[in-house]
């Protein structure tokens, strides 16, 4: 059996003990040998590196079949797969997903739209999203770049406390933008001592 048709048959990463000799590899091929404990064995035959697997009660994984010569080695198989879906797990719950949220203002806005999308703006910097602010320009205010760039400035201070720039101020067709973070938060509350216990 080629080791494409087993691939088909069975969805795993890796090939385990009887299942590497599937390949274009048998007992007499020689393979490089890791041992439970991380050790290295030295190169050994198929054959003697899977004796020395069932010796010990374990399985004799292919880890790295690309390496010259191919890496295997001796393993609790059930709980490597194991350990290794757990990590799947835990990492895909750490992450947290980031999205930027866009906020636009023209070269002309009144005080008021100006707070009212700042605020906005907060809001979303809070709840950990990026916010992509864009100066839009209209006509021959393309010639006062500058305003723009002013307005930006502007919007930066007025978030500052919530949110970091991200990427400065660029020019992107018609319309002026900048990306920006959110502040990392640190709990002032750690850093105060706990009030002793009476």
């Amino acid at each position: 059996m080629s080791i494409a048709s087993f691939n088909n048959k069975n969805d795993k990463e890796h090939l385990v003990n009887d299942e590497i000799l599937s390949g274009n590899m048998n007992e007499k091929s020689q393979i490089r040998v890791i041992g439970p404990e991380g050790e290295q064995m030295g190169i050994m035959t198929v054959g003697s590196a899977l004796e020395s697997a069932y010796d010990k009660d374990l399985d004799l994984v292919l880890i790295s079949p690309a390496s010259n010569p191919p890496v295997c080695r001796i393993l609790d198989y059930g709980k490597f797969r194991f350990d290794r879906e757990k990590r799947k797990k835990e990492a895909k719950k750490n992450q947290t997903k980031v999205d930027v949220k866009e906020v636009q203002l023209s070269c002309h806005i009144d005080t008021n739209d100006f707070n009212t999308n700042a605020n906005n703006a907060k809001r979303f910097l809070q709840s950990g999203n990026k916010v992509k602010v864009l100066v839009i320009f209209k006509g021959r205010q393309m010639a006062h770049q500058e305003v723009g760039r002013q307005l930006l400035e502007r919007f930066r201070e007025y978030v500052a406390e919530v949110g970091n720039v991200d990427k400065a101020p660029i020019m992107e067709g018609r319309s002026m933008t900048m990306i920006i973070s959110p502040v990392k938060q640190t709990t002032a509350k750690s850093a105060q001592p706990k009030p002793a216990q009476e």
